[in-house]
């Protein structure tokens, strides 16, 4: 202690008090701009979905808007911390519907990346009624405070994409846990709209987690959840199947085009590959075409073509050689893909 500070009514506070005090005072200063998220506008948002994803433009603008008006909500009741007479501003959370491989799971990953909030996915089909044997729906929440770095603070403003929720209907495929499908939904329902959640790792709350839901709806419908469930999701964004010009786009725009990875993958055995735009046109024909025949993947058809199209590549690829410049024309996806495509044009004929 070097000197005393004089206050009113004969108060005197030590400089090492000052000292700590300030620290306290900094300390909370700091927290309280923690707590708020860095945000961009809806069309910054959808600025950078599409650097990363191909076609939805729709289901893009949408998007961008509900996590913009979401994260603007948790920012203004962090700032003016909520009097009582103020109007709540209830949250809302997002029902994607669209076919598998449609870019659904991608959309939330890269919205969380875009923000730089923590994040967590789960398979509604492996969630099983409390009380059972089976991953429980408060899992979720852990593995969310786990991709945060155990920081509370940060996974309350995070995201949770809950996949598959369609197949925890009663009309819904029967495949995965069916402990209950609606009692899984009852258990969702507290975490979804806003609860305390008692975890290992301390109490969260759940008020400002965006949740995020999908699923493909083919044989059951959303009306089919139970009602109180799908109130708590009242932004619904359809996506659509993807085409032809669509498989085009992935296989060449995205920052990281499926393209773009192979060619990164085989740098490291000396191979620089690259695609003609003919090539890409075959390759997104055949997509197309696997995806009509058979199965509808969407963009998950595209890892299985450019594997079987790169087979022989990767495997005689060693690195035990200079650096050796490989074209992919169309030519070549036609002699390695060609009598595959020719089966899949007499599978249109078979009844």
């Amino acid at each position: 202690m070097r000197r005393l500070i004089a206050g009113p009514d004969g108060v005197f506070i030590c400089d090492d008090c000052v000292d700590i005090c300030k620290a306290m005072v900094d300390e909370t200063i700091e927290k309280d701009k923690a707590e708020e998220v860095p945000l961009k506008k809806p069309a910054e948002i959808k600025e950078e979905l599409d650097k990363y994803i191909v076609g939805q433009d729709k289901a893009k603008k949408v998007l961008s808007v509900a996590v913009y008006n979401h994260y603007k909500r948790i920012n203004a009741l962090v700032k003016t911390k909520k009097a009582e007479d103020e109007i709540e501003i209830e949250k809302s959370n997002i029902l994607l519907l669209g076919p598998t491989g449609c870019g659904k799971t991608l959309l939330a990953r890269t919205l969380a990346k875009i923000l730089n909030v923590p994040f967590a996915t789960s398979d509604a089909t492996t969630l099983t009624e409390a009380g059972y044997v089976g991953e429980d729906v408060e899992n979720i929440l852990l593995k969310l405070i786990q991709n945060a770095d155990y920081d509370i603070e940060r996974a309350q403003r995070g995201i949770i994409y809950i996949d598959e929720i369609d197949k925890i209907t009663a009309r819904g495929n029967t495949q995965g846990a069916d402990v209950s499908r609606e009692g899984v939904q009852r258990d969702i329902l507290p975490i979804v709209e806003g609860s305390t959640v008692q975890t290992k790792y301390g109490s969260i709350k759940t008020d400002f987690i965006l949740f995020i839901a999908s699923g493909a709806f083919m044989l059951a419908k959303v009306e089919d959840l139970i009602p109180e469930l799908q109130g708590r999701f009242p932004i619904r964004v359809e996506l659509g199947s993807l085409t032809y010009d669509d498989f085009v786009k992935i296989l060449t725009v995205p920052e990281n085009a499926i393209t773009k990875q192979y060619a990164e993958l085989l740098k490291v055995d000396n191979v620089d590959l690259s695609f003609t735009d003919d090539a890409i046109e075959e390759i997104a024909r055949i997509t197309a075409a696997e995806n009509e025949t058979m199965e509808d993947i969407g963009a998950r058809r595209l890892h299985t073509v450019m594997e079987s199209l790169l087979d022989d590549i990767s495997f005689n690829a060693s690195g035990d050689h200079p650096m050796v410049e490989v074209k992919i024309d169309r030519n070549y996806v036609l002699e390695h893909l060609g009598k595959e495509a020719r089966i899949l044009n007499l599978k249109r004929y078979i009844i």
